[in-house]
């Protein structure tokens, strides 16, 4: 219940206002987000792969409703990736990029723009080396993401997208995406969905996931299992001895400031373990769908803001 509660308040305004106005938000923020500019990013991206992790990058922002906003976006991107081309990291460093936030909202045209914003990036990216992985949003955009997905690996085939196993689809995009050179995401979901779509209970999540993690453990594609959860971990080693996967072919992904010490550990172990850094002033939404995900983190929150 609380989560959704926050998953609510995560698009509204209102409470939006009020969030960033404590100041003692910033220093909670400053745990999830690794800060507001492009060094801030780089410094962070600097300190995890020297600690031998590889890193996805997002310039937080969604929902844009101007073109030239949405440019903008997609301009961040590029400044970016041309900071990491001096890093020379190659294929350990990629960037995620939410489609709403180049374009995808903006009408009938919503689509071509993303697409195009959405390309400029890819190209960015392929120039130093790096990859790009679209993120999946609420289930109103799967389709028109999928599609863009579609569009950009004509040209740039190591292109990733994220899926997310609450939903009812899923399962099936997972067949369809299982395929060689398929770079997928797998996540369990972290927007207000409702019950037509997706499913609502934890544990129905969970088995969802376990599902969709076994179609892309059997297929042909790349999985990157984006998960906290020693148990679901647990099942990725099951399924990769089951499928004969070697270690390399396939990988952790864990949020930027969640369990820094797992994160070592299966590196430490041989593991691709990339984390997903945010970066950028409009942090509002992510931080409260963090917060959403876990209690612990919520409890975090609550000692910020009593001192503690």
């Amino acid at each position: 219940m609380l989560g959704s509660l926050l998953l609510g308040a995560s698009r509204s305004p209102l409470v939006r206002r009020a969030v960033s106005g404590v100041p003692v938000t910033r220093k909670v923020v400053d745990r999830f987000v690794a800060g507001e500019t492009p060094a801030d990013a780089v410094e962070a991206i600097r300190g995890l792969t020297a600690a031998g992790l590889t890193v996805t990058v997002d310039h937080l922002g969604e929902e844009t409703r101007d073109a030239d906003a949405a440019a903008r976006t997609a301009g961040a991107y590029v400044t970016l990736l041309g900071a990491l081309t001096e890093l020379d990291l190659g294929d350990r460093a990629e960037v995620s990029v939410k489609l709403s936030a180049v374009g995808q909202a903006l009408g009938a045209d919503g689509a071509k723009i993303a697409t195009e914003n959405a390309r400029h990036v890819c190209e960015a990216a392929r120039a130093c080396g790096a990859t790009v992985t679209l993120d999946m949003e609420d289930h109103t955009t799967v389709d028109s993401t999928l599609e863009t997905l579609r569009a950009l690996r004509e040209d740039f085939p190591s292109v990733g997208v994220a899926v997310q196993s609450y939903l009812f689809r899923s399962e099936a995009d997972c067949r369809d995406l299982a395929h060689a050179g398929s770079r997928v995401r797998l996540v369990k979901g972290a927007y207000a969905e409702p019950a037509s779509v997706a499913h609502q209970s934890r544990t129905e999540v969970d088995l969802a996931y376990v599902r969709c993690l076994r179609i892309l453990m059997s297929g042909a594609g790349y999985p990157m299992v984006a998960t906290h959860d020693d148990r679901l971990i647990s099942i990725t080693e099951t399924l990769a001895d089951r499928f004969a996967r070697a270690i390399g072919d396939y990988e952790y992904q864990m949020l930027y400031g969640i369990r820094a010490d797992k994160q070592r550990a299966l590196a430490g172990a041989g593991h691709t373990v990339r984390v997903y850094v945010p970066y950028g002033d409009d942090w509002y939404g992510y931080f409260m769908r963090r917060l959403a995900e876990r209690p612990a983190n919520i409890a975090f929150f609550l000692r910020a803001l009593g001192g503690k």
